[in-house]
């Protein structure tokens, strides 16, 4: 199968690679250092993305950013970012994979664990969050017999926490994440909202 792996050369990016390479075609995507280009705070260039690539059977994105500040130091610029970037730019992937991805195929977004679990600075993080989850549960009713559209919550990955000096083991290691994304590729599962575990 070709796999569309956007936000292919961050953290989650390598290692959902390197796990699916063996079994499909990976083609990558990201803003620099990719197979193919592209800014997911821009709809026409998700187009141009999806016409360069042609036709694929997956999508996985684990691309897209949001602002992380105070409440109090968020101004309407860091919302509007954070809204075109890692939202709206997941969701074009979506509205954007008419006659790109094959029938049946699969969409999987990714979330982030502030959805769920507030934290000071997380404001619009959480929006994006939260508003990625709800989106995938209607889009996945509305494109039953379509396409298959999940998101990924992948809590806090190990390999960030040791970045950011915090303890390791409060996370989950970014190899094991990967399997979550094989997993909305591979199973026969939709509107889902899929939770990395640590084991």
């Amino acid at each position: 199968m070709r796999v569309l792996l956007v936000g292919a050369t961050g953290l989650l990016g390598t290692e959902i690679k390197r796990l699916l390479e063996h079994r499909h075609e990976v083609i990558t995507a990201s803003r620099k250092g990719s197979d193919v280009a592209v800014d997911l705070s821009d709809k026409a260039s998700i187009v141009a993305l999806y016409e360069r690539v042609g036709m694929v059977g997956a999508v996985v994105c684990v691309g897209g950013a949001a602002k992380f500040k105070p409440l109090n130091a968020l101004d309407d610029s860091d919302y509007a970012f954070s809204l075109a970037n890692k939202l709206m730019g997941q969701v074009n992937l979506v509205r954007c994979a008419s006659g790109h991805v094959e029938t049946g195929g699969s969409i999987t977004l990714t979330s982030g664990t502030l959805a769920q679990e507030p934290m000071v600075g997380a404001a619009a993080v959480s929006i994006v969050n939260a508003g990625l989850e709800g989106f995938v549960r209607v889009a996945a009713l509305e494109l039953q017999g379509t396409l298959r559209v999940n998101v990924v919550s992948p809590g806090w990955v190990a390999e960030t926490l040791e970045s950011m000096g915090q303890d390791p083991s409060q996370g989950i290691a970014a190899a094991e994440v990967a399997k979550v994304y094989q997993r909305a590729i591979d199973e026969a599962i939709t509107g889902q909202t899929l939770l990395a575990a640590r084991s």
